[in-house]
């Protein structure tokens, strides 16, 4: 009976990777824009990106994060990494505590490899 829950469990987990898309997928809003005294008309297409996607992370905030919620990969939601690796860092207690102390020496050095980076001030 454990096997089948730990295979079970274990395809979720494999299927978190599949069930995204194998290229990128940018979504576009168009509108359309007219003048009273110009008769043409204008499309406008802006891709639609969350405020949190373009700015960027307090180093300070991940760094509680880890301390007080680190088992829950809170930091690593935070700072936007995938799906598939936060479940896991969860799931292996944080790979024994290793990725945890890697992930503490990136925070603190300011060179997490997923987001764009941090800002130029430490809180």
């Amino acid at each position: 009976m454990k096997i089948k829950i730990i295979l079970s469990f274990a395809m979720v987990l494999l299927g978190i990777n599949t069930m995204l898309a194998g290229f990128p997928v940018t979504r576009a809003a168009s509108a359309v824009t007219t003048v009273e005294n110009v008769s043409e008309t204008h499309t406008n297409d802006e891709a639609l990106t969350s405020p949190a996607a373009d700015s960027q992370k307090s180093q300070g905030v991940a760094l509680l994060l880890w301390f007080f919620l680190g088992g829950l990969a809170a930091h690593r939601w935070y700072l936007g990494s995938p799906i598939g690796w936060n479940i896991l860092y969860i799931v292996t207690l944080g790979g024994l505590f290793v990725w945890a102390v890697i992930d503490l020496i990136d925070i603190i050095t300011g060179d997490w490899p997923v987001s764009g980076g941090f800002k130029s001030d430490f809180w």
